[in-house]
């Protein structure tokens, strides 16, 4: 099975930290692939960033369906770009943060998100709307720190997250932590060493949903909104896109 992992955005030594964390929780056999558009913002911390980043994930979609990737995974927490993604293939696309809230509240009945910015807080909330999971979620909470902290003064980063999950902990009347951001994507052990609660992360979460939606031989449906787009012309620099007709390749079989 290979599974590719998408971080959104361009910054290598994320994009390398995350697929370490997913590698290392893959199933034996399971091949990832961690993978980063050509342009786009260097972090992504708006619904800006975000529209910008959305073409560069649909493109490695394109990408994998080339090389016959069996499942995706979009590794920033705001999940940009999923639907898009979906129907480009049948392989099933996974959002990191729709697979965290999954993951969550399959262990407890409350959890608290603990993110970068407030404002990337507030998309998280707007998630937790969309997605159904508004009532496990107690809080979100910010430990106010620029995402690329976590790669340019990570202990630093990591120490305000330390701190903020403690408070959801004293305060928030949980049973759990999610940590809103892929980049955060190999702390969930100090984390949860240092809080005494379930750390969960959506990368990891979202590589193991991957592998279960695989295995079950299920893919995404091309009946509805999720069929493939239909071939048009595009202009000026999305032009290539032109005449699109994604593969339609079948399903792997379950073994």
């Amino acid at each position: 099975m290979q599974i590719r992992v998408i971080n959104p955005n361009t910054t290598l030594a994320m994009t390398t930290k995350i697929g370490a964390a997913a590698q290392r929780i893959a199933a034996p056999g399971t091949d990832v692939v961690a993978t980063q558009p050509a342009s786009g913002p260097v972090s992504i911390e708006s619904h800006f960033d975000e529209a910008i980043s959305a073409v560069g994930v649909l493109e490695e979609v394109l990408a994998g369906e080339r090389d016959g990737v069996d499942a995706y995974v979009i590794a920033c927490f705001g999940d940009p770009g999923l639907l898009a993604a979906r129907e480009l293939t049948r392989a099933p696309v996974i959002g990191i943060a729709e697979a965290a809230f999954h993951m969550a509240a399959l262990i407890s009945t409350r959890f608290s998100i603990v993110t970068t910015l407030g404002r990337t807080g507030i998309i998280a909330e707007h998630l937790l709307e969309q997605y159904g999971f508004r009532h496990h979620c107690r809080r979100v909470r910010a430990a106010e720190i620029p995402v690329l902290d976590l790669e340019e003064n990570g202990e630093m980063a990591l120490n305000r997250i330390i701190d903020e999950c403690r408070r959801a902990r004293d305060e928030d009347n949980i049973g759990a932590i999610v940590l809103g951001c892929g980049g955060m994507a190999d702390l969930t052990g100090e984390i949860s060493r240092a809080v005494g609660l379930p750390v969960i992360e959506g990368v990891t979460a979202a590589v193991k949903l991957a592998e279960a939606v695989v295995g079950l031989g299920l893919g995404t449906s091309k009946q509805g909104d999720l069929a493939f787009p239909r071939p048009k012309a595009f202009t000026g620099q999305f032009e290539h896109f032109s005449g699109l007709t994604p593969t339609g390749r079948e399903l792997p079989k379950q073994k």
